[in-house]
């Protein structure tokens, strides 16, 4: 995927831990108004490029741009005015309500001059609206079920009120109910609020419904990018996680369905017909 305009880039990215590398010689465009998924398997590099791309991390190597300007040379206020960032697995304080919660959203726009305001409130309540959380306004953030705790750091992530939102893995630990719950709501910033969509999911089919592109990594690098017709199709899926499937048509959609190939003699077609 190449784009003239990305509105976040990174050039010969090489990041690691611990004199590691995780990611190497990476390059990749972002293209502004769309919903962009990183998919690989397991320790592949996902994250560790989505918090690099975010500057949560220092690359050993190469830049990130974020609308043409160099990430590691603007200011962290500046930076969060700009991009949203919510990561895995995130801790609230104890007793934090989730109206407090999404109110720290609003940090980046505060400052000993510029205290709470009217556009504070009205950010904090449209970002509520947006995820449903106005009626669990008063309730502590660790009281709440998983979905409704996702979509608490989801408001509090909308609550910046920045034009691309970086989201890792925000469908972990969600039934499925409440997995296509948060992804509705990715379609709802991207078709309706014009928002830019960077996530990483682990769910092929989750993802080739919500994104306009996918990028497909492999042991730190970017094995291909594309549509998800493009993207996913059975070569890919060997290469990139040794799964074997086919790929159907989405009756829902159109788009590409994952099924990945039966191998095991006890649940072949024929031996599923005999147990009905």
């Amino acid at each position: 995927m190449s784009t003239s305009n990305p509105i976040l880039s990174a050039h010969g990215l090489t990041v690691g831990y611990g004199g590691a590398s995780i990611i190497t010689d990476l390059d990749v465009d972002i293209a502004a108004g769309e919903v962009t998924t990183i998919i690989g398997p397991n320790g592949c590099g996902k994250s560790t490029l989505l918090r690099t791309l975010a500057r949560l991390l220092a690359p050993s190597a190469g830049r990130v741009l974020l609308d043409g300007d160099e990430i590691a040379a603007m200011r962290p206020r500046d930076v969060a005015r700009r991009l949203a960032m919510l990561p895995q697995n995130p801790v609230a304080p104890s007793g934090l309500s989730v109206l407090d919660l999404v109110s720290r959203g609003r940090s980046p726009h505060q400052s000993w001059y510029r205290q709470w305001s009217g556009a504070d409130e009205e950010a904090v309540a449209r970002a509520m609206a947006l995820t449903s959380t106005l009626e669990l306004a008063d309730r502590p953030v660790e009281a709440l079920s998983g979905g409704q705790r996702q979509r608490a750091w989801i408001a509090m992530t909308l609550a910046q009120d920045t034009e691309l939102v970086l989201l890792d893995e925000p469908t972990t630990f969600l039934d499925l109910a409440h997995a296509v719950d948060v992804l509705d709501l990715v379609d709802e910033l991207r078709f309706e609020h014009g928002k830019t969509v960077v996530m990483v999911l682990h769910d092929l089919n989750l993802a080739a419904r919500t994104s306009d592109h996918l990028i497909v990594m492999k042991d730190g690098a970017v094995l291909t990018r594309g549509t998800p017709s493009a993207v996913l199709t059975p070569d890919v899926l060997w290469d990139a996680f040794g799964l074997s499937a086919q790929v159907v048509t989405d009756p829902e959609t159109g788009g590409p369905l994952v099924v990945p190939t039966v191998t095991s003699p006890h649940r072949t077609k024929a031996s599923l017909l005999k147990e009905l």
